[in-house]
């Protein structure tokens, strides 16, 4: 049976998020929006309250969250801030890698680190000239006895400046697209190792970005998270685990953009009433809070996928698209109905869709998570119904009441879909006149 209820736990956790959300994130969002910075100490304290790192295992150090408990937390931390939400939850993003890889040692030694000792990881495939297209990597691996020697840039990465450890994926020879992929466990403290300056941003500036530098950095054997031709493959095995929660944060900040348009709509006055009661904003904000409930549940759903193991690369990618299109369409509709003061920066919803405007770009655009979906229809959808040309579309007899012969056989055109009865196909369609060939036998 389906149970949409969240146990007593789950609204604990919530009500926690929520509360941490609300008195911690919110009210330094709009200065450290202005500054272009991100408040480390407000990373310290989510870290603290055990909303950095929670999903690490138990065996580990972590609190061995699932990913619905994640998403939780996300949406109360992005309907305060969509970047500080980026920021506080990058370091899953980075340590994933580390945590599906069969590197024992890595785990070992960097996730108990993350989960008690405030060790920041951040997630490197991202490169200057290259973004959704991950199998075009450019930076370089190559190997030295049992090392690797690191070389080029990545660009783009969400926490790179504040970050401990960075899982970087370079290739070993960049003709050989995702076959030469590789992933490393990188320190930022390395030799060669070269942080650049924050990437001056449009929104979600709350989060830091920067481009990190690798001039032949070392990296130990110890330190490989997937060897050359696998490396691909757990970048894909990371953002089906991570792209539900970019739904989370879409979830959030069109909440947050509801019920700020929901309140002005309820006490703003125009032609002599409430605003609330011309019908075409009721529309507007009923539109809203269905795409957000309907938002919620693709998210919840993808990440449940996650935590049953299951493949959850297609409900990922569904939740993704649809939570973070529906983002700024919801956040859109809610500027309108502020109307001039929701253009203002004395009102929040200029920066909600500053932030989430990004959302549709980074861990894989809308474009990328339309081709997942495309492909995986054509490739390994399975339909319940039958073909085309099987369909039993009886137009002369009614079989249920067998009015049709026992001995008569049915015919389909599989051209233009004409069904013809009698012994033998017709030697041409009389419709579209294709030849006794196009015919199947379908009774």
């Amino acid at each position: 049976m389906l149970n949409f209820s969240l146990t007593p736990d789950q609204l604990d956790l919530q009500q926690k998020a929520r509360t941490f959300a609300q008195h911690e994130v919110l009210p330094v969002a709009w200065y450290y929006d202005e500054k272009d910075e991100l408040p480390m100490q407000v990373l310290r304290k989510a870290f603290d309250a055990g909303m950095i790192g929670s999903d690490i295992p138990k065996e580990f150090g972590g609190q061995g969250l699932t990913l619905v408990d994640s998403a939780l937390i996300t949406e109360e931390i992005a309907a305060a801030c969509p970047g500080l939400a980026t920021s506080i939850f990058d370091s899953s993003l980075g340590m994933e890698p580390i945590l599906l890889s069969s590197n024992t040692g890595a785990k070992n030694k960097y996730l108990p680190a993350i989960a008690k000792e405030f060790k920041l990881a951040a997630f490197a495939t991202s490169e200057p000239t290259m973004g959704s297209d991950v199998a075009g990597i450019r930076c370089t691996a190559k190997a030295d006895g049992e090392d690797y020697i690191l070389n080029g840039t990545k660009y783009w990465i969400t926490n790179g400046g504040v970050a401990d450890y960075l899982s970087v994926f370079a290739t070993i020879d960049a003709k050989s697209r995702h076959k030469g992929i590789c992933a490393f466990l990188v320190e930022t403290t390395w030799p060669g190792v070269t942080i650049g300056r924050a990437i001056p941003k449009m929104g979600q500036r709350c989060s830091n970005t920067v481009g990190i530098n690798f001039k032949d950095v070392r990296v130990p054997r110890a330190n490989v998270l997937a060897p050359p031709g696998e490396g691909f493959v757990l970048a894909m095995k990371t953002f089906a685990r991570t792209r539900p929660i970019i739904g989370s944060f879409g979830v959030g900040a069109a909440r947050a953009a509801l019920e700020y348009a929901l309140d002005y709509a309820k006490k703003r006055r125009a032609f002599g009433m409430e605003l609330g009661a011309f019908q075409a904003i009721q529309f507007k904000l009923a539109e809203m809070y269905q795409k957000v409930e309907t938002s919620r549940l693709l998210t919840w759903k993808a990440a449940w996928d996650s935590d049953q193991q299951k493949d959850g690369r297609v409900s990922a990618s569904i939740s993704k698209l649809y939570a973070t299109e529906t983002a700024l369409e919801v956040v859109n509709e809610a500027l309108q109905i502020f109307g001039g003061y929701g253009y203002t920066k004395m009102f929040p919803i200029e920066k909600i869709l500053r932030d989430v405007r990004l959302l549709r770009i980074y861990e894989g655009t809308s474009e990328i998570q339309r081709i997942i979906l495309a492909d995986y229809l054509f490739k390994e959808y399975q339909p319940s119904l039958p073909a085309l040309e099987d369909l039993p579309l009886h137009r002369r007899h009614d079989p249920s009441g067998n009015t049709t012969p026992a001995d008569e056989n049915v015919w389909r055109c599989r051209i233009c879909g004409h069904v013809h009865y009698g012994d033998t196909a017709p030697a041409e369609c009389p419709f579209c006149f294709f030849p006794q060939s196009a015919f199947k036998k379908i009774q």
